[in-house]
């Protein structure tokens, strides 16, 4: 990374840093989705996740809770975290949060 990238920077990203995050995640996702001459592939691609068994029983109880308030008999892991990335991909301010929690847990 170039030391002015966002994770480099000593000071909070702006609405502008944000918008642009914004800008280069759509780029890359068109990128990658619309490749000429390729067709998409059906076959998805996992990635997995190690969580402590306190966070792991967390995330149980808050699938449950939000399958009762969606109605549904069950919330799955791969949709929580599909929702998230897409979220993640798609919102700035999540992005600053998500790389700002990056940087200050390491």
């Amino acid at each position: 990374m170039e030391p002015s990238s966002p994770s480099f920077r000593s000071t909070p990203p702006t609405r502008a840093d944000a918008s642009a995050e914004t800008e280069r995640f759509s780029s890359i996702r068109q990128n990658v989705e619309h490749k000429p001459g390729k067709q998409p592939r059906g076959q998805r691609i996992r990635r997995t996740v190690d969580l402590s068994p306190a966070t792991h029983r967390a995330l149980d109880i808050w699938q449950r809770e939000a399958a009762d308030r969606l109605g549904f008999a069950r919330v799955t892991g791969q949709e929580v975290i599909s929702a998230l990335i897409e979220l993640l991909l798609t919102d700035p301010k999540l992005s600053a949060e998500i790389t700002r929690s990056i940087r200050n847990g390491r």
